[in-house]
């Protein structure tokens, strides 16, 4: 197994953003010419201050006047959420997937933009094929955690989030199962849903 990794070895150190006060226009072009969704917003001392994506631009509004006038500062999401460049991959995608977002501004101790690092990025080194990862916690609850009673455990991984369900034996056995799930390689969260087996 390849050993892990920080943000600092996968991240893009060239990336493109924008400052607080770029006007509406000028987002909207930058956007399109490097093909990206969001864009990190920085001060004047380059720390990231915000993200500007394409869902907060007031695009197909009447007011265009008042559209075109607004700028990335007063467009802009904030707090931005960050990693910092010594961040764990496996941190950095479990922050990725809870937050719902396939991009992440990667800044330094200041807090200031040092580059970007996309799912892909963490693909290429860390994350495996959801159907391997859920193979493997399926046989750890098997082989090791359950054996007799694993046929009640349901495992089912997307984006390498581990989702358990079905029933168990004993309700202290829960957080063993979320816990031994945590440590497979390429999983990032685990959410679990269990039902307790009714005493014989």
């Amino acid at each position: 197994m390849e050993r892990l990794r920080n943000v600092e070895d996968v991240m893009t150190h060239s990336t493109v953003s924008v400052d607080r006060g770029m006007a509406f226009r000028d987002i909207v072009e930058t956007l399109r010419m490097w093909r990206l969704s969001a864009l990190p917003v920085l001060s004047e001392d380059g720390r990231v201050i915000g993200v500007v994506s394409e869902t907060d631009l007031p695009l197909g509004e009447q007011d265009t006047g008042a559209a075109e006038a607004a700028t990335a500062g007063q467009l802009m999401t904030r707090p931005a959420v960050t990693v910092t460049t010594y961040a764990a991959i496996r941190a950095a995608a479990r922050l990725m997937a809870r937050s719902h977002l396939k991009r992440l501004p990667v800044v330094d101790e200041d807090g200031r933009l040092t580059g970007v690092v996309s799912r892909g990025d963490l693909l290429k080194v860390y994350l495996r094929p959801d159907a391997d990862v859920a193979a493997e916690v399926r046989e750890m609850i098997t082989s090791q955690l359950l054996p007799g009673g694993s046929d009640e455990v349901y495992v089912h991984v997307a984006n390498g989030v581990a989702y358990l369900h079905g029933s168990l034996p004993e309700p202290t056995l829960e957080d063993a199962v979320v816990r031994a799930a945590g440590t497979v390689s390429g999983v990032v969260d685990v959410k679990a849903d269990f039902a307790v087996l009714p005493s014989a």
